[in-house]
């Protein structure tokens, strides 16, 4: 059987592991925040253009080289209430019709990239907007190709204010678990890659570390255990 790495801090539960074999173990969740690989190889562009226009580069890894099957959304549509998927425009086709799509505006035109980022939601409410240029996610400490910036992240979880547990299947630097402990929910996070696992681990024990007023920081040290 398959081995995974998970580790407990305060209400995040993080386990390095294939999503498609930990889904099926975890039961039923409030909802899922996630941002998936979209398939676009960003994981190849970040090596090539390294050092040039602000691009860094993060190892040799192949995380983006194709999208995510439509089993891992039909279990992630089946083990939440409610989900929000970034990049949900590159999955159309697996996702059903939905009103409510969120629209992260970068503030700025003609780039390489995107003007804006478009996550899929399961809300039959009106779309809705977030301002935030590109830039301010550096202050975010940025460790990941396509991290999201954790402000972005909060404003996603405000649209969810009844689900307590939120989890993300494709957790890459953690930002979605830092959120979490900003706004006290509980966490359960999902990555394959070691390198971005250790650096999710690292973010979230920080986040514990500088909580916000009203947020008690968890009572004991991180736990390492071996699920079977």
């Amino acid at each position: 059987m398959t081995k995974w790495r998970e580790e407990v801090i305060g209400d995040c539960r993080l386990i390095l592991g294939d999503c498609r074999e930990v889904l099926p173990t975890l039961g039923k969740v409030d909802a899922v925040v996630t941002d998936p690989p979209y398939g676009i190889r960003a994981d190849e562009a970040a090596a090539k253009n390294k050092g040039k226009g602000g691009w860094k580069y993060y190892g040799k890894t192949q995380w983006d080289r194709e999208r995510p099957s439509p089993k891992i959304f039909e279990a992630i549509l089946a083990c939440s209430k409610e989900q929000v998927v970034w990049g949900g425009n590159y999955f159309t086709d697996f996702l059903p019709p939905s009103m409510r799509w969120l629209i992260w505006d970068k503030g700025q035109r003609d780039f390489s990239l995107a003007d804006f980022e478009m996550a899929w939601t399961s809300q039959q409410k009106a779309a809705r907007a977030f301002d935030y240029p590109r830039a301010l996610a550096l202050k975010d400490g940025k460790q990941h190709p396509t991290q999201k910036h954790v402000a972005l992240m909060e404003w996603c979880l405000g649209f969810l204010p009844d689900a307590n547990t939120i989890l993300d299947p494709f957790m890459g630097s953690g930002t979605t678990g830092v959120a979490c402990v900003k706004l006290g929910r509980k966490f359960i996070g999902i990555e394959l890659d070691p390198g971005y696992f250790d650096i999710a681990c690292r973010r979230i024990e920080q986040a514990y570390q500088q909580p916000d007023f009203f947020i008690e920081p968890p009572s004991e040290k991180p736990k390492q255990q071996v699920m079977l």
